[in-house]
């Protein structure tokens, strides 16, 4: 057999010989102490550390790099103390869909997938704004970008209705409009809502769409220093009663950090029976969920960039191990186990919540790799530098031929 790539002496997590990895027809073909047969590339890992790409199930693609575009007050807001102004916050940074054009939303865009390219991140969960004054321009970005980079970093769209639907009438029908155009995903950010009742009828009609079109929905829930908040605890519920486990996911839950522990643990069992990941993005804002006790709990839960550059967050990379860097010091888990464990959070348990089938470094698995310039995950994260090689569907990623 004739490999179309071989990776040789590369150092699999939980193995300690290293092995020869074959790749054909976009898949591990075959994994080895010694791959005898030829290919046509060879990548020489020198002992180095070969994962699974890294997988971000958070990023609000659509505003990457508008932090220049806006002042300071939806920062101030945002990171203020215990987030009590978390909702002024949005409102504050609602302010740059005033401006939204598609051509330098499209240009961001494609910069911020480059680094993804780049820094091993093959799989993003990426949202766009929907509402009065981001209209649809977002999520056409987002679908043209996607389509641009199909096969090296896999978008998946969410329409996103950050500013409400009761709020914001028109949404709902905006949401289904894009949906049609082709987004994968329908979002939701129901705790932004004025009352509880706007709160239940937010999830009800995502909820309605995510089913009429068979889509995964992601929402933000209890994002703020409020532990009255009970969203989180509302979707769970609506995702059991209206049979759609396994296929919500929930974004943030800060409000979790201020949870009264009865409480927090009634929470942790409706996740479970919801079958629902949480995903959280402890370097964005000074409240973050409670990861370690979710893990315990048996939740999954995954990492994410949440934002680059934009009025909640003036930094990142699209580097999923800078992320799991500031996790391991964010969360505190910082013995070797632990760290671990943040790894998998950016890699396998990330496609996990996201329902990305079959990832892993495994025969007859889809080839997303990374070839790492260290031997070991602590050295890593430690170091969060660019991979040496990183390979999507099968086929090395060529930097210099990427879009834009």
């Amino acid at each position: 057999m004739t490999y179309d790539l071989i990776i040789r002496n590369g150092r699999l997590r939980g193995r300690k010989q290293p092995v020869d990895i074959g790749i054909a027809g976009g898949v591990f073909a075959k994994i080895a102490r010694k791959i005898p047969e030829r290919a046509r590339k060879v990548i020489r890992a020198n002992g180095c550390l070969v994962t699974e790409s890294f997988v971000n199930p958070h990023l609000h693609l659509d505003k990457v790099y508008t932090v220049g575009m806006l002042d300071s007050r939806a920062i101030e807001a945002y990171h203020g103390g215990e987030m009590g102004a978390a909702m002024s916050a949005i409102e504050q940074a609602a302010r740059v869909k005033e401006k939204y054009d598609p051509r330098w939303i499209l240009k961001n865009v494609r910069k911020a997938l480059r680094l993804a390219a780049r820094f091993g991140n093959t799989h993003i969960r990426a949202f766009a704004d929907v509402d009065s004054k981001a209209k649809l321009i977002g999520v056409k970005a987002l679908l043209k970008a996607r389509e641009e980079f199909s096969g090296v970093v896999d978008v998946q769209v969410v329409a996103f209705p950050q500013d409400g639907i009761v709020r914001e009438p028109g949404t709902t029908d905006l949401i289904r409009q894009a949906m049609e155009l082709g987004a994968d995903v329908v979002g939701g950010i129901p705790w932004i809502e004025y009352t509880h009742d706007d709160e239940r009828r937010h999830i009800d009609e995502m909820l309605e769409i995510a089913k009429a079109y068979d889509a995964d929905v992601s929402m933000l829930v209890d994002d703020a220093g409020d532990p009255g908040l009970r969203t989180l605890e509302m979707l769970a519920v609506r995702a059991i009663e209206e049979d759609w486990v396994d296929r919500c996911l929930a974004h943030h839950a800060r409000a979790m950090s201020m949870y009264p522990e009865p409480y927090f643990r009634k929470v942790a069992a409706l996740l479970k029976k919801a079958g629902m990941g949480v995903v959280s993005d402890p370097h964005t804002g000074p409240l973050h969920a409670r990861v370690k006790e979710l893990l315990a709990e048996g939740v999954s839960v995954a990492l994410g960039q949440d934002d680059i550059a934009d009025a909640y967050y003036p930094f990142g990379r699209n580097n999923m191990l800078e992320v799991g860097f500031l996790g391991v010091h964010m969360l505190w888990m910082t013995t070797f186990p632990e760290m671990e464990r943040i790894y998998d959070m950016i890699t396998v348990d990330a496609a996990r919540v996201m329902n990305i089938e079959s990832f892993g470094i495994r025969t007859g698995s889809p080839a997303h790799c990374v070839v790492l310039k260290v031997e070991s995950v602590y050295d890593a994260l430690w170091h969060h530098e660019q991979p040496n090689h990183v390979i999507s569907h099968g086929k090395l990623v060529d930097p210099e031929g990427l879009p834009g």
